[in-house]
């Protein structure tokens, strides 16, 4: 390409997550797993990813998904929650009762 063409540019990360998680769904699979699909995306496309999610999950499907540093608002739509460290898990259950629970352990 001779000279230098401003609007051609590359596809960002955060479209290739999309677009991957969109062929994921086009597949339709009762079963889906999905490792860190809002890492590196801006927090209202997190949102729509997640909302999306769960929209999935309440059609019948399961959904697991890994989540680092969920925003309280992101970490309120899941239904259950496994916390796990070093291999362990710490807590499984309702996300709403973790909150209560890690309370009541000290």
């Amino acid at each position: 390409m001779v000279g230098e063409n401003k609007f051609v540019r590359g596809v960002s990360g955060g479209e290739k997550k999309r677009v991957c998680i969109g062929n994921e769904i086009l597949l339709n699979p009762s079963l889906l797993f999905l490792d860190e699909p809002t890492s590196g995306l801006d927090s209202t496309t997190a949102l729509h990813i997640v909302q999306m999610l769960q929209d999935i999950a309440q059609g019948g499907k399961t959904v697991v998904t890994t989540i680092h540093q969920p925003s309280s608002r992101l970490f309120s739509i899941f239904d259950k929650l496994i916390l796990l460290s070093n291999g362990c898990s710490l807590y499984f259950g309702k996300t709403s009762d973790a909150m209560r629970y890690f309370s009541s352990i000290g």
